[in-house]
């Protein structure tokens, strides 16, 4: 897989001025982890906005930090957000340690086509769309791809403990969580309703008194 980079440098501007740098595209960032000191960062917004897109909150990413020959391993831990554009304005990544174990959520990925789809009454509703892990940065994946070419009829399901990640990856969402299951969409019903409906508007249309144009005819 290949590596997300990122390049960052120290900054000098704290609290409220930061305002001055996300006006010239810049957006403050924070490092911290276990036996580090928080360093206060900064790097280009519009590269910032592709490695946020590309690693989301799962991947790792190779801090390059001017002045240091050796990148650091971070992944993201917080993203702070304009409410009204939805915008990124303060990062907070979390320093790895490789030989440490992480708790990350990861997304589920469906795969594969479901032949139970054919059939118009059925429908596919998933009930999870992440899972929680725990394992070595390095073994960090990330996805999980979930194949449902095995729901073949109505009222199947996968759940989590149906998953396996393979050895160094412990699943930690409950195991009897459904991820996605097969469901009637009930479509008699439905055009019952619609039936009665149009019979309700027939009756009353009967019912309407005639006018006194009507009367004369």
């Amino acid at each position: 897989m290949e590596q997300i980079e990122l390049e960052v440098a120290s900054r000098e501007v704290l609290g409220k001025k930061v305002k001055v740098l996300r006006r010239q595209g810049i957006t403050p960032v924070h490092v911290f982890g276990h036996g580090i000191e928080s360093m206060a960062l900064q790097c280009a917004t519009p590269e910032l906005r592709r490695v946020l897109a590309e690693a989301g909150q799962s991947r790792l990413i190779n801090l390059k930090l001017n002045g240091e020959k050796t990148p650091r391993t971070v992944m993201v831990r917080e993203i702070q957000r304009e409410p009204r554009t939805g915008k990124s304005v303060h990062v907070d990544f979390y320093q790895v340690q490789m030989a440490e174990k992480l708790k990350v959520e990861v997304p589920i990925v469906f795969v594969g086509e479901s032949p139970a789809l054919k059939l118009k009454e059925n429908m596919l509703v998933h009930d999870l769309n992440k899972l929680e892990v725990e394992c070595l940065p390095g073994n960090i994946p990330a996805s999980v791809e979930l194949d449902i070419s095995s729901l073949t009829d109505a009222d199947q399901e996968i759940r989590v403990e149906d998953i396996n990640l393979g050895e160094g990856v412990t699943i930690l969402t409950d195991p009897e969580q459904i991820v996605v299951k097969i469901v009637l969409r009930h479509i008699e019903k439905e055009e019952e309703v619609r039936g009665a409906a149009g019979e309700a508007v027939v009756r009353a249309e009967e019912a309407t008194p005639p006018t006194e144009e009507e009367s004369k005819d």
